[in-house]
């Protein structure tokens, strides 16, 4: 597989090395410095896997729809306006974005979906995340994919943290919690709180390396798809999707 790699930081650099010792090659690295590169390269990969930052998506969105090339992208705190971007895309190229490439997480989501409905009537739902002290975005990514898997309507009240006299816990709510510190590689954590019960569901990521691997894992599999917008479910379940 011939990649083509927007942002060079932690997850490209680990994306570069792992590929390449898989067998894979890259066609091009592409990050802040060389950004207008993309403006007259051509089709030079069968994918392209973008870990950079939002700022870049207007110039690979036109990359793209130009080229048809297959995009798998990892960035995170990206905002409804670039998720449209990305499933206008969607119309040019197969497209398939995800904040979490592990496929624990994903199973996560999925095993939310199932459950959440019987238990969000009665129960009350917090999210706890926790990352390294470098990370600059809360929540993160995965906490939002976590919380649209149990919400997928958004009828339920979200409360970012709490502080003060919040007075008695409303129904409909659902809490969500970032920690920051050390080198945590990425905790996240579902809690549902009953009567007399509680059932904790908790994924831990000891090394990126796993996003890695998982992304690789997608990224060959999305350049078989047909043009659309996908999830990690869509592929990973895609008789259920």
């Amino acid at each position: 597989m011939r990649i083509l790699l927007i942002g060079h930081g932690r997850m490209g650099q680990l994306i570069e090395q792992t590929a390449l010792a898989a067998g894979d090659s890259v066609a091009g690295i592409i990050d802040i410095n060389n950004l207008s590169e993309l403006e007259t390269l051509g089709r030079v990969a069968d994918v392209v896997m973008d870990f950079s930052h939002p700022a870049a998506l207007p110039a690979l969105a036109a990359y793209v729809r130009r080229t048809g090339t297959p995009l798998l992208s990892g960035t995170t705190g990206l905002t409804a306006a670039d998720q449209e971007v990305l499933t206008g895309l969607g119309s040019c190229a197969a497209v398939l974005h995800s904040a979490n490439f592990s496929v624990g997480v994903a199973v996560f989501c999925r095993i939310l979906q199932q459950v959440s409905d019987v238990l969000k009537r009665d129960f009350d739902i917090e999210i706890t995340e926790t990352h390294h002290n470098q990370k600059v975005d809360a929540p993160s990514g995965t906490a939002k994919l976590l919380l649209d898997a149990i919400d997928p309507s958004h009828e339920m009240n979200v409360v970012y943290g709490r502080s003060g006299n919040c007075g008695k816990r409303p129904e409909k709510e659902i809490g969500v919690h970032s920690l920051r510190g050390g080198t945590v590689a990425g905790e996240h954590t579902v809690s549902f709180f009953g009567v007399d019960e509680i059932l904790e569901i908790t994924h831990r990521a000891t090394s990126r390396q796993i996003f890695v691997n998982g992304a690789l894992h997608m990224a060959r599999r999305l350049v078989h798809m047909p043009q659309g917008r996908y999830d990690l479910l869509d592929i990973l379940f895609p008789a259920e999707s």
